[in-house]
């Protein structure tokens, strides 16, 4: 999965998405422009929001044990995974439904981490495929709103979890109800409500206004590009609905324990 996406109330299915990932891989400006302005290294290959700062604090977060296993649901090209898979010295299973951005998130696997200690499924938020009470911690970095409901995954995430295990997840939610400029996906995230709701424990969600000022430090960079590759036109398309809704969406960074 990935950052917000075109604004029609469906989201696009995976051929889409396929041709997302593909257009991000022909890029010759689009990976180097988020890096720069997220403060990610150049080896990182994003396609979420997460700062450097903010995967240091999800890391954290989750608690794993060497040689644990994490799993990183709707992980796009999985560089987030990657990274604390790396960190951490855990074993990682990623998930996303398109096909096109698992084989990214391979190549990536490869250069970073040693043979054997990451796999990747296709599958999708509500049905991972993935056998249950098996993960020591789970993350899901701004995807979660693509879940029909959101609810629904975080059931099939408790799911996944041993006792004890850590769940992890990014997302915005709707600063007020009924907003009409906040997508339909997005009124639906209830994180503490539903967190609760689907069986977890230690539940905490966070307001980030720091990652939020990020967000907004890259969308307002991008509208000053030029570059005219697909890649970095979505980008910009992004941006500018983004920025369209800023003060009607708050970042929110949630953790919680399966009991």
């Amino acid at each position: 999965m990935t950052m917000d996406k075109p604004a029609a109330t469906a989201l696009p299915g995976a051929d889409y998405f396929d041709q997302w990932y593909a257009d991000i891989a022909g890029s010759t400006s689009r990976d180097a422009v988020v890096a720069r302005l997220l403060g990610l290294p150049a080896h990182l290959r994003s396609t979420g929001l997460l700062t450097w700062q903010g995967i240091a604090e999800v890391t954290d977060r989750l608690r794993l044990p060497r040689g644990g296993l994490l799993l990183d649901i709707g992980c796009g090209r999985a560089g987030y995974g990657i990274e604390i898979a790396h960190r951490t010295g855990a074993r990682l299973i990623g998930v996303d439904f398109s096909a096109t951005a698992l084989r990214q998130a391979e190549s990536a696997a490869m250069e970073r981490l040693p043979a054997g200690r990451a796999e990747f499924h296709v599958g999708t938020l509500l049905e991972t495929g993935l056998p249950g009470a098996a993960a020591d911690a789970l993350m899901c970095v701004d995807a979660v709103q693509f879940a029909e409901p959101p609810l629904a995954a975080l059931h099939e995430f408790r799911r996944l979890l041993k006792p004890g295990g850590r769940l992890a997840l990014t997302c915005w939610e709707a600063v007020g109800p009924g907003d009409p400029l906040v997508p339909p996906r997005i009124s639906a995230v209830h994180l503490l409500r539903d967190l609760t709701r689907a069986g977890f424990a230690d539940v905490d969600v966070r307001e980030r206004p720091d990652w939020r000022r990020a967000e907004r430090t890259l969308w307002e960079a991008v509208a000053a590009q030029c570059d005219p590759d697909a890649a970095m036109l979505a980008l910009q398309e992004e941006g500018r609905r983004s920025l369209e809704t800023f003060g009607s969406l708050r970042r929110v960074f949630a953790t919680a324990t399966a009991p």
